[in-house]
């Protein structure tokens, strides 16, 4: 008897609430079983130790998922201070454990609190960014000495919520400060906690990171990985994936356009036309075409992105 056929991937994005202790990578494979293809994609990974939204895009909205990667992200985490650790994070071996000093709380907030606005942020050594084609993270556990260049982030607002003292299991006292964050792309939580304890003399790492929104996409809208797989066995694939179309109203400004414009889209055509920023564009019938950006040689008119039609 011949195999059933394998439906047909619906393209969108899956809004994953990730558990603690896999991979983005692991989500990925779930997520490829659950819609039944090998086509799916992130919009930037987050740690093992972190949980969160992580969205993902399958068939061809992971051409989606590049833009997507460019915008604003939120945060909430649990900075500790007063011990610092090879991968910034919890999961990282100790390798300075100052304790608190005469550090107070109120010199604590002040620290994390100046890590606002536009800074030029050295990511943490243990991180997916390649150096000479190999990640930095392998190159760390290879036991090569990594040293990042520091790149522009900006931190829009990071406030500090219930702060607490502690005492390690090696007798060294820390203080644990809960933040809540809104970032741009590319930002490193786990810098903002060793940056802040350098700069208090502590050192300092993350021990509990929660991404709460990427871009338009909060833990509103995510799904555990159960959640996912319930929905798959009740609904098929296409039941898991936010379709094409309201993931790109959701995510850019959105313009519904006429009949001779939209087959000039299909193309890839210029457009004369006006717009702000990088736009979805959509058909008369709602299918979504393309993304356009205003062209800065041509005032007045606008050229493709990435055309999905």
């Amino acid at each position: 008897m011949a195999d059933a056929p394998r439906p047909t991937p619906v393209p969108g994005l899956v809004v994953v609430d990730k558990p603690a202790g896999i991979t983005s990578h692991a989500v990925v494979a779930r997520v490829r079983r659950l819609v039944g293809t090998r086509k799916v994609g992130h919009a930037g990974t987050l740690d093992p130790m972190a949980t969160g939204v992580l969205v993902l895009g399958v068939d061809r909205a992971t051409r989606l998922l590049g833009h997507l990667m460019l915008t604003e992200k939120g945060y909430d985490a649990t900075v500790r201070l007063g011990v610092a650790t090879t991968t910034d994070d919890a999961e990282g071996e100790v390798v300075e454990a100052a304790g608190l000093g005469d550090v107070t709380e109120a010199d604590a907030r002040a620290a994390l609190a100046a890590q606002t606005g536009d800074l030029l942020q050295v990511p943490t050594a243990v991180s997916a960014i390649k150096v000479d084609g190999k990640r930095a993270y392998q190159r760390v556990r290879d036991g090569e000495e990594v040293e990042l260049k520091a790149r522009p982030v900006t931190v829009h607002e990071l406030t500090t919520g219930e702060a607490w003292t502690a005492t390690t299991e090696d007798g060294v006292r820390v203080l644990d400060v809960d933040v809540s964050l809104r970032c741009s792309s590319g930002t490193y939580v786990r810098a903002i906690a060793r940056d802040a304890g350098r700069a208090l003399g502590t050192g300092g790492h993350l021990t509990a990171l929660r991404r709460t929104a990427v871009g338009p996409y909060a833990l509103a809208q995510a799904r555990s990985l159960t959640e996912l797989a319930d929905l798959a066995e009740e609904g098929g694939p296409g039941a898991v994936v936010l379709p094409i179309a309201e993931a790109a109203r959701a995510a850019f400004p959105a313009v519904d356009l006429g009949e001779d414009d939209a087959s000039a889209v299909r193309v890839g055509r210029r457009l004369t036309i006006e717009l702000a920023g990088l736009t979805a564009l959509f058909a008369p019938d709602g299918t979504f075409l393309a993304l356009y950006e205003p062209d800065a040689e041509q005032p007045g008119t606008a050229r493709p992105t990435a055309v999905f039609v």
